[in-house]
């Protein structure tokens, strides 16, 4: 047993890590069963595109309204405290959306209601623990803990998660999110174990002040500057395509619950992959490079499931979209993380939180629309003519991020 925790969470990173890694873990878990069982109960409460669509926006909106004031907090307080009490206040709201399922008192508008305020809380959670990680282990140890953080996101969110979410929805939908309010809070514990070293003392100015200054390092910084513009353009047509994937996957691939559920897992495979080959491919591929293959890959993802009507094509499909994701994302967040100093962790990751997320809840808006006209392949083509046309625009600026090490701080 010492020998597997030694591989996963290597002795060198500290306790402190192995109580991050467990957390971030253990609340993955929920995330990924409610990743399958809120877009379930949405589908359940209504067909209406637009409306699934929306129940995809509201959980992607309050990034883009409170991103900026999450990163300007999460500098200024303790942040493992705040990841503890945001955590708690969402086991709170799920155990009441629990209870509202199993009494069959559950509405649409309730239902959006609550995802509101998940997702509200969830911008300070995620937000604070992405900093929290450059606090506990050295500058150089970053990408492997990325790395394991990352594979409990793929492992328990994308593969194990979605499959058990659309089992105990189909037992009952209220088992569903009972088990993610238990794993939440259950998080919350974990991570209050933690214990930060002492943190450094800055001057403090207005909120508004320390937010535009967050702005202004990320516009000064190639590497930085590009990964958001870069993630705001392609959210756009992602976000436009995944916020009917559950209609796309239950009527155009024929697909029921189970089905859906097997969507993620299918991209959690592709994940696993990436984390295989990732330490090969890093030690070959530039990172500028990388990122140009991971544009091509995810638009030319968009075209094959446009085209295809068969579950047997779109599930490899969804199995190299979920490699490209992983490499996307470990590669992303270990450039930011070794670039941005520590005393601006918070702002500069959320101005990127932002770029994330203003793309998404632009694209479900632009998916809906474009599903209630065109039907649920329409937001694929959509997505295929936007992101075709982004990788030729953005092409050349994924040089920066090759070098960002060497960028000069701003």
């Amino acid at each position: 047993m010492s020998r597997i925790s030694e591989v996963v969470a290597p002795s060198r990173l500290g306790l402190g890590f192995r109580w991050l890694l467990a957390s971030s873990w253990t609340s993955n878990l929920g995330d990924g069963i409610a990743l399958a069982a809120g877009p379930l109960l949405v589908a359940s409460l209504t067909r209406d595109p637009f409306l699934v669509s929306l129940a995809a926006g509201v959980q992607w909106l309050p990034p883009l309204l409170f991103g900026l004031l999450a990163g300007a907090v999460t500098d200024r307080v303790d942040r493992r405290l705040l990841v503890v009490l945001v955590d708690l206040l969402r086991a709170a709201v799920l155990v009441v959306l629990t209870l509202a399922v199993a009494t069959d008192l559950v509405t649409i508008a309730g239902v959006l209601v609550a995802l509101f305020v998940l997702g509200t809380a969830e911008v300070f959670a995620d937000n604070s623990s992405q900093t929290l990680l450059p606090t506990l282990v050295h500058r150089d140890d970053l990408a492997v803990g990325n790395a394991r953080m990352m594979t409990g996101f793929i492992t328990v969110n994308q593969l194990a998660g979605p499959p058990l979410g659309a089992a105990l929805f189909t037992v009952g939908a209220a088992w569903a999110f009972g088990a993610v309010a238990v794993l939440v809070a259950l998080g919350a514990v974990l991570v209050s174990r933690i214990v930060l070293p002492p943190a450094e003392r800055t001057e403090r100015g207005p909120v508004h002040t320390e937010i535009v200054e967050g702005f202004r390092w990320v516009r000064h910084h190639p590497a930085v500057r590009t990964l958001v513009l870069t993630i705001f353009s392609f959210n756009l047509t992602f976000g436009a395509a995944w916020s009917v994937l559950v209609l796309y996957a239950t009527q155009r691939l024929g697909l029921g619950e189970i089905g859906f559920g097997l969507v993620t897992t299918a991209q959690a495979v592709g994940g696993i992959l990436g984390i295989a080959a990732y330490g090969w491919i890093t030690a070959r591929v530039s990172l500028g490079n990388l990122l140009r293959v991971g544009l091509v890959v995810e638009t030319l993802t968009h075209l094959a499931l446009a085209l295809t009507t068969s579950p047997w094509v779109a599930m490899p499909v969804f199995v190299v979209f979920g490699a490209h994701a992983f490499v996307w994302g470990t590669t992303s967040v270990t450039v930011r993380q070794r670039a941005v100093p520590r005393h601006l962790q918070g702002r500069v990751g959320s101005v990127n939180l932002v770029g994330t997320f203003g793309g998404l809840v632009i694209g479900a808006g632009i998916g809906g629309l474009v599903a209630q006209r065109f039907g649920v392949t329409g937001p694929f083509w959509f997505a295929f003519a936007g992101s075709a046309l982004f990788v030729v625009l953005i092409w050349g600026q994924l040089r920066h991020v090759a070098h960002a090490d060497e960028a000069p701080p701003a």
